[in-house]
């Protein structure tokens, strides 16, 4: 195994800088990129601490490599721990692996394979150039220092974390559709509407902000066509000072036609009509035929059940105001569960509180496990 470092480090203290690389990937955000984690171990023995902002931003790599060099660290020798195998491919940022040759370390270790077919393919890269590629299993396996026969267990332990984290987003990549962020605001008894349809607004001016923040950074709103002839939506990203400078393509699914006149349809060109009830098919259309990577499905009740039901949405966002209707639209339909067994299970971060609005930010609870999600999926151009 090459490298001093690398082959001094014991088990134990592997598998604290996977579950440090975790953490990190935590704090990215979840959308159309994957969380990303990393951990420079320089040969001083020092870490530099990286991870991944969003769609844009510098990859963790690359991010713990900037960082190293501002509090004026040399890279050279050192390791990367990251939670995905670095991206072989450049788009609006450069190649990872590249930008890892390029510092001159001498080694790599990585949770698992990048399965998209643009990215994967790093860790070959990275050996051809002479650096130790290997995932957090076969690193363990094959340092022999300090090796406890219970590293083993602890890396395939955190490999399975670091895959959980991404769980939704490789999904998306092998379903090639869009990532789907569904957002909902509602009372605390579950209506986005009074009975005789009035809704704005119940949520906090402070919500609604949050919301249109959550619209500045998807490529794609979509609402169904009874919200859009109940609302009549612009479906645009707005600030206080006015439009945001992003404005996402907009888009309306179902079969009813769009009435002549309705604010969505705007003037710029960005408005897409599908007129289909098939939703998987149209999310593959959207993302095939118009380029979106993250889409945001904002209502109503029929779309976001439709999309809960066929196990589409990836990332939820609930914002709840404490107050109560007793009748109205409800937020949620056509899920039709039979017994409490039926019900649809969300793991949520810790609320946030949004002027007197509470919000919930969920993702589905994975049943079990994620295997390594096979095929060749495509990873956004980030």
């Amino acid at each position: 195994m090459s490298g001093k470092l690398l082959s001094s480090l014991p088990g134990t203290e592997l598998a604290a800088a996977f579950s440090r690389a975790i953490r990190l990937a935590q704090k990215g955000p979840r959308s159309a990129n994957p969380r990303v984690g990393a951990l420079l171990i320089l040969p001083s023995g020092d870490t530099v601490e990286g991870w991944h902002r969003g769609a844009g931003t510098p990859h963790a790599e690359a991010d713990a490599l900037d960082r190293a060099r501002a509090a004026g660290h040399d890279p050279r020798g050192g390791i990367m721990i990251v939670t995905l195998e670095p991206c072989a491919h450049s788009g609006r940022t450069p190649s990872c692996a590249r930008g890892l040759i390029d510092a001159g370390v001498t080694a790599c270790l990585f949770a698992h394979a990048d399965p998209t077919e643009r990215a994967g393919g790093g860790a070959d890269l990275l050996r051809a150039d002479g650096i130790t590629a290997l995932t957090w299993v076969d690193a363990v396996a094959h340092t022999d220092h300090g090796r406890t026969p219970g590293d083993a267990a602890a890396a395939q332990s955190l490999t399975a974390d670091a895959q959980r984290l991404n769980d939704r987003w490789m999904r998306a990549q092998f379903e090639r559709r869009p990532f789907v962020t569904a957002k909902i605001a509602q009372t605390l008894d579950g209506f986005t509407a009074a009975p005789d349809g009035t809704s704005q607004w119940i949520t906090s001016h402070e919500a609604r902000a949050a919301g249109h923040r959550l619209r500045a950074h998807v490529d794609a709103i979509a609402v169904g066509t009874g919200t859009l002839i109940a609302d009549d939506p612009r479906l645009s990203a707005r600030t206080p000072a006015g439009d945001a400078a992003h404005q996402p393509l907009r888009v309306v699914i179902g079969q009813r036609p769009v009435p002549e006149g309705s604010a969505v349809i705007g003037a710029d060109g960005r408005f897409v009509h599908l007129a289909t009830r098939d939703l998987p098919a149209a999310l593959t259309q959207l993302r095939r035929e118009h380029g979106v990577e993250h889409l945001l499905i904002d209502g109503g009740p029929t779309l976001i059940g439709a999309a809960l039901a066929a196990d589409l949405i990836d990332d939820l966002w609930v914002h709840i105001e404490p107050t109560l209707l007793g009748a109205g639209r409800p937020s949620v339909l056509g899920l039709n569960p039979s017994t409490l067994t039926d019900r649809l299970d969300f793991d949520a971060d810790a609320p946030e509180i949004h002027g007197t609005t509470v919000t919930i930010h969920a993702r589905p609870r994975p049943a079990a496990p994620q295997a390594d999600t096979a095929g060749t999926p495509d990873r956004k151009d980030a």
